[in-house]
């Protein structure tokens, strides 16, 4: 299929002379990658779904790369750098002195520790909550793991609805099983960033209800101008709680495995029982890009959170100009926003076949419009859960130049309707 004639665009005076990461690549650049973001589609399609940037790496994270390959340090992982780099950032960015390097482990990454750290706390046909719309592989690996998975829908806010979490947590304390609430901080597809005061209610009614809390704070580093991060442990009541972070998201190491567990001080002792054979997964190269990443990166992030922030007030026009029916509630984090597109009366049943016979696609409803008609590839709605139905989310850490490019493609299509 041939490429479609791309639109003509004037960036502005602010564009042309931006110097953030996301500047820095050309289309042409990015299509050389062979990582899934770039290798799933046809290269005709604008690739804007799964959670890969468009930046080259921190300078800091390819020198400390190139030194351990120069020396040929490529054997097992060892010792606490990485969880000492992540105590010092959380120190300086967060104000959070309460990551205790003895109360950390290293494992392979944020959804596989998880999974280890809700075997510490659950047993098969335990319950895991979760509040949907969220990160698909809260399902999977949860349900994989013989757990069942217990949804608490957002509010029409998208923010956490403190009456269908506790109505959650009810429902997975049923029957005295054991319940944990893995929580996504900031929120994974939203962009919602909780607040102090919203996390200490979780933290008292997860108390109240006998509820373990395992927060996914892997896009913590990612929190745009206007919102403030609080990390879960640092809140009253969740001294028995875990939390995953990692560089993988802030600095684009997906393909550089390695994240750090941290346990509450009421905690400790739980994760002191992880599998010894859980810390030889995660990746030497990993362990050494993630911390350099903490330790010196911090220059590189500034950057890209100025990149980041244009981006999404560039997005906002975008929208406005383009797809006046679509919804957007502005993301206070992440590089992702949520997009309501339920006002183009497309359904997330059609076509779910489009990809051969008996096959269910993962793309349905308006992800499969906008990859069909407008060659750009978004993630389906539908896939994350409860009131994911009608809505696409779009990851906008690339060029203004694509995300321009983007948009209008998305607006022709949705006028051709």
């Amino acid at each position: 299929m041939t490429e479609p004639e791309p639109t003509r665009h004037d960036p502005s005076a602010a564009e042309l002379h931006r110097t953030d990461p996301l500047a820095r690549l050309t289309l042409e650049q990015l299509r050389r990658r062979t990582s899934m973001k770039w290798r799933t589609h046809p290269e005709d399609v604008l690739p804007l779904w799964v959670a890969e940037m468009d930046v080259p790496l921190a300078a800091p994270v390819v020198e400390a790369l190139h030194s351990a390959l120069d020396l040929g340090d490529t054997g097992y992982p060892f010792g606490t750098a990485y969880a000492e780099a992540l105590a010092a950032f959380a120190q300086e960015r967060w104000g959070w002195d309460g990551l205790r390097v003895e109360h950390t482990a290293i494992v392979p990454d944020v959804m596989l520790g998880i999974v280890e750290v809700l075997r510490l706390i659950t047993d098969p046909g335990d319950a895991v909550v979760v509040c949907s719309p969220v990160y698909p592989p809260f399902y999977a690996f949860v349900g994989h793991d013989a757990r069942e998975v217990v949804e608490a829908r957002l509010g029409p806010d998208l923010r956490v609805d403190p009456r269908a979490l506790e109505d959650a947590f009810v429902r997975a304390r049923r029957g005295g099983r054991r319940a944990a609430f893995l929580m996504s901080n900031p929120h994974n597809p939203t962009g919602v960033v909780h607040t102090r005061q919203e996390l200490e209610a979780v933290a008292a009614l997860a108390r109240r209800h006998g509820v373990r809390v395992v927060s996914d704070e892997i896009h913590a580093p990612l929190v745009l101008p206007g919102a403030t991060f609080t990390p879960f442990l640092s809140v009253p009541g969740a001294e028995n709680a875990f939390m995953l972070a990692s560089a993988s998201k802030a600095w684009n190491l997906a393909g550089l495995k390695a994240a750090v567990a941290v346990a509450g001080p009421e905690a400790a002792d739980e994760l002191r029982l992880l599998p010894e054979e859980v810390g030889h997964g995660p990746s030497h190269l990993g362990v050494i890009a993630h911390t350099a990443a903490f330790r010196e990166g911090g220059g590189w992030l500034d950057e890209l959170l100025l990149g980041l922030d244009a981006n999404r007030r560039l997005l906002g026009e975008l929208i406005a100009e383009h797809l006046p029916e679509v919804g957007c509630v502005r993301p206070e984090g992440t590089y992702l926003a949520w997009l309501d597109c339920r006002g183009l009366g497309l359904h997330d049943d059609d076509d779910h076949d489009t990809d051969g016979p008996g096959v269910v696609s993962d793309v349905a409803g308006p992800a499969r419009m906008f990859l069909d008609k407008a060659r750009v590839a978004l993630s389906s709605g539908h896939v994350f859960g409860s009131g994911g139905e009608g809505h696409v989310r779009l990851n906008f850490a690339t060029s203004p130049a694509i995300l321009r490019e983007a948009l209008a493609r998305m607006g022709r299509a949705v006028r051709d309707l």
